[in-house]
């Protein structure tokens, strides 16, 4: 028998006002909307500076730039000599993220951009080198996972942002490619004995997996 007890009040709103964004995640965001950007909530954004300083982690992938909300929570929490590699196919998306990195005086050793097929660009990263991998593509994310535990060392972490498509993922009638990748992929981490895996409704959703082997 469930002991499942009826939420109360908005527990959404009440997560996504734990965390405030700063003057440059703000202008990074507005920055966003412009070019049509997807960014992570502020809830979102929290949780991937949490998860950096849990991990101690030096070495971040982000794959999806977007306009760099995500990359300034991450940076945040980024251990003194910590580098974040960011990877976004779209040029413009590029160049709005280094412009806030640079506005927001983040030392360029702190971080790398890189425009391109984000295949093709993650396909030359490093085997067993980064402590946490954040992405947030749905077309790609099979493949992207899969080079993700590639990429990961032991006991790393897979970050996925909107992995619920803010609950298209849990209506099974909604049948486009992005919600059917996002559900697909849920499912392959899930049955996978390699990852230990959650799935948390903030956000658009996300889907944290802990790499085992």
């Amino acid at each position: 028998m469930s002991n499942f007890i009826p939420a109360r009040g908005d527990m959404s709103a009440y997560a996504e006002g734990f965390a405030q964004e700063d003057y440059f995640m703000q202008l990074a965001r507005k920055n966003g909307v412009e070019v049509g950007a997807v960014d992570p909530t502020p809830a979102v954004g929290n949780f991937l500076k949490f998860a950096t300083q849990l991990t101690g982690a030096k070495s971040v992938v982000e794959i999806g730039t977007s306009s760099g909300v995500s990359g300034l929570w991450v940076l945040q929490g980024l251990s003194d000599d910590g580098v974040l590699t960011t990877i976004d196919v779209e040029r413009e998306h590029s160049k709005i993220a280094r412009t806030v990195f640079e506005d927001a005086d983040i030392p360029s050793t702190k971080y790398r951009i890189i425009t391109g097929n984000l295949i093709d660009v993650v396909g030359k990263l490093a085997d067993n080198s980064y402590e946490l991998i954040i992405t947030r593509d749905a077309l790609d994310l099979f493949d992207i996972v899969q080079e993700s535990f590639r990429l990961l060392k032991s006991g790393g972490l897979l970050i996925v942002d909107q992995a619920l498509s803010n609950g298209k993922v849990a209506d099974s009638t909604q049948r486009d490619p992005e919600s059917i990748a996002r559900r697909d992929v849920i499912k392959v981490i899930k049955e996978d004995a390699r990852w230990s895996s959650s799935v948390i409704p903030i956000g658009a959703g996300i889907l944290v997996a802990h790499k085992l082997a």
